[in-house]
């Protein structure tokens, strides 16, 4: 049976190129076009849509407010089409936040990577757990630890996807402002990166910097890798981010892969991996080189996931040393980088 798509864009020309990117796939076929909201609304209840593809900057009311009433009203599966800039960007992690799939970037200066991931994420959105979510606080969480915290000198690691940018804030905002030092790789494009650790930071106790060639990888401070670049750790006395432009790895770039596997190689047991909710395998054989090496791996439960892909595979090859759904995840962190917990066990 094929996925039935409603496309929602008030620019003609983007209805066109994504409706034209969807219909490569035999399984995918598009029911219908909307230009603004009102149209869409009218055609959710006339087509029955199992996915809708949604601007984020429309006429009438903007795809962030209408994201809203569908997962109120519709909870459909909805993949926002973004263009690459500072405002998009924020709107479009705003909507992740509330509810939305995954994203897209509008092909810009010739660079259609994002769009020829749109089928696999179109097939992959309709087979989700569509549940309405609401917006995270503006206000960090205050974490409540129940006793004291500190690093006891290892890194985290943390791979994520589809679903990412939801798991990353209900770990993170929980981290005490002395957390371990933490480096991620979340699957997104370039342009949003900056904005989402900027989000991060503002919610978060702890430092959050999209990561930069040459920074000291520090207690207190997480480190996103940037959407263009690779992130690596470097110098084991006194580790650093490295960042380079290589060819994409697992079919990304950042890579998990390539984050887990220079920590298997620098730090090896001195850290610990973390593999969250993302279509596709990215991070599990970087994962299973951090477990050989001598670190814990933890991967995200199937439950929990928006997508269990990247921690199936993970657990499948033998790369995770246990599963925990997100609720869990923070706290188990944190008792495992713990000086004090390490030094009463």
């Amino acid at each position: 049976m094929s996925v039935k798509v409603l496309v929602v864009d008030d620019s003609a020309t983007m209805r066109e190129l994504i409706s034209a990117v969807l219909r490569r796939d035999p399984l995918i076929e598009v029911v219908g076009h909307a230009a603004d909201p009102l149209e869409a609304r009218t055609a959710i209840k006339q087509l029955n849509p199992d996915v809708i593809t949604l601007d984020v900057e429309m006429p009438n009311m903007n795809g962030l407010e209408f994201l809203e009433k569908i997962m109120r009203l519709r909870p459909t599966p909805v993949i926002m089409v973004s263009t690459l800039t500072q405002a998009g960007a924020s709107v479009t992690l705003r909507a992740l936040e509330c509810g939305a799939f995954d994203c897209v970037a509008k092909p810009s200066n010739g660079d259609y990577h994002d769009f020829d991931q749109l089928p696999e994420k179109v097939r992959a959105a309709a087979k989700s757990r569509v549940q309405p979510r609401s917006f995270v606080p503006a206000e960090p969480v205050t974490p409540d630890r129940g006793g004291r915290f500190a690093p006891d000198g290892r890194v985290v690691a943390i791979g994520s996807s589809t679903g990412g940018v939801e798991a990353l804030i209900a770990i993170l905002s929980r981290f005490p402002a002395n957390c371990p030092p933490v480096m991620i790789t979340q699957h997104m494009p370039a342009t949003f990166t900056k904005s989402f650790s900027e989000r991060l930071n503002r919610l978060c106790a702890p430092e959050v910097a999209e990561a930069e060639d040459g920074m000291l990888v520090l207690p207190g401070h997480i480190y996103l890798a940037p959407g263009s670049a690779h992130l690596e750790i470097a110098n084991p006395s006194k580790p650093r981010c490295r960042l380079h432009e290589g060819e994409r790895v697992s079919g990304h770039r950042p890579s998990a892969d390539v984050l887990f596997g220079s920590v298997a190689r620098v730090i090896g047991a001195r850290s610990l991996g973390v593999i969250l909710t993302g279509m596709g395998r990215d991070g599990a054989q970087g994962l299973l080189e951090m477990r050989q090496a001598g670190a814990e791996t933890v991967g995200q439960d199937e439950a929990s996931c928006i997508v269990y892909g990247m921690p199936k595979v993970a657990f499948e090859i033998g790369a995770v040393s246990r599963q925990l759904p997100l609720g869990k995840m923070a706290d188990h962190i944190l008792r495992s980088t713990n000086l004090h917990h390490r030094e009463r066990v």
